[in-house]
């Protein structure tokens, strides 16, 4: 019980700290707290310190050269100051994990909630530094070049920081769980694949709309002060429903692969 209200307590600090350097919105901060306290209680102070390493290297990404993400953010739905969907889309599946294995002690629990981890930081450090790109990227649909922040789309730079995002996670799970060299690599590859799986759902089920206005291709259901028109994709299969897919997809078959290598 006693460690419980500590576990609340840090939660609630790490949480309004980063409202307050407008990192997360209030129901971001809200959501965050929920799920820092999972994890505390599933995983301890070593997975709350992955979760951390997640959060605190993607919003320094989100804000790295701000300025020539204009472009891009003007298709995208979200900000940088992340809200409750947010925060769920990418924690919510880790929380999961994690209470499983403080329920289980099932190690294979373990491995999910990390890979769940990797395989969000992949796809945010390839969004957020993809954009950076000096050459525009790829649509898959249709190989053609694209503007930055394309839904679906890669380029090397991006493919890149999207593997380097999975290894630096499953990096420092070695060192705070002390996994073995197999199961570094199962989450280093699950990560990375839980980028490219976000880049195929992004591509062929995400909604996207287009302003009337202005004609940009956009995640937004508003842009230029007016209603968009939907274009392609799911119309309730949004940017959160991606990436909560992909981590799902990825997580599973981390601990299928788990029964062959433990």
């Amino acid at each position: 019980m006693i460690n419980a209200f500590i576990y609340l307590l840090i939660t609630s600090a790490g949480a309004y700290l980063a409202f307050k350097e407008r990192l997360l919105s209030q129901s971001g901060a809200l959501a965050a707290c929920l799920v820092g306290f999972c994890v505390l209680i599933g995983t301890g102070w070593q997975g709350f310190v992955i979760l951390g390493l997640f959060f605190a290297s993607s919003s320094f990404f989100s804000s790295y050269k701000k300025h020539r993400k204009k472009m891009a953010e003007e298709r995208l739905a979200n900000t940088s100051r992340r809200n409750w969907a947010q925060v769920a889309a990418n924690g919510g599946v880790p929380s999961g994990f994690s209470l499983a294995y403080a329920t289980t002690f099932n190690e294979i629990f373990l491995y999910a909630f990390v890979v769940s981890i990797a395989a969000a930081a992949a796809d945010t450090w390839a969004s957020e530094l993809g954009v950076l790109s000096k050459g525009a990227p790829v649509k898959i649909t249709n190989l053609k070049r694209c503007t930055p922040g394309t839904s679906g789309a890669v380029s090397i730079f991006g493919t890149a920081a999207s593997a380097a995002g999975a290894i630096f996670i499953s990096s420092a799970a070695v060192l705070l769980f002390d996994l073995s060299l197999p199961v570094f690599l199962m989450i280093s590859v699950y990560g990375f694949l839980g980028s490219a799986a976000d880049t195929l759902l992004g591509a062929f089920v995400q909604v996207e709309y287009r302003c009337p206005a202005c004609g940009v291709l956009t995640e937004r259901k508003e842009h230029c002060g007016q209603g968009t028109d939907h274009t392609s994709g799911v119309s309730w299969f949004n940017n959160e429903a991606v990436n909560i897919s992909s981590i799902l997809i990825v997580s599973f078959l981390c601990i299928i692969t788990s029964w062959y290598i433990t």
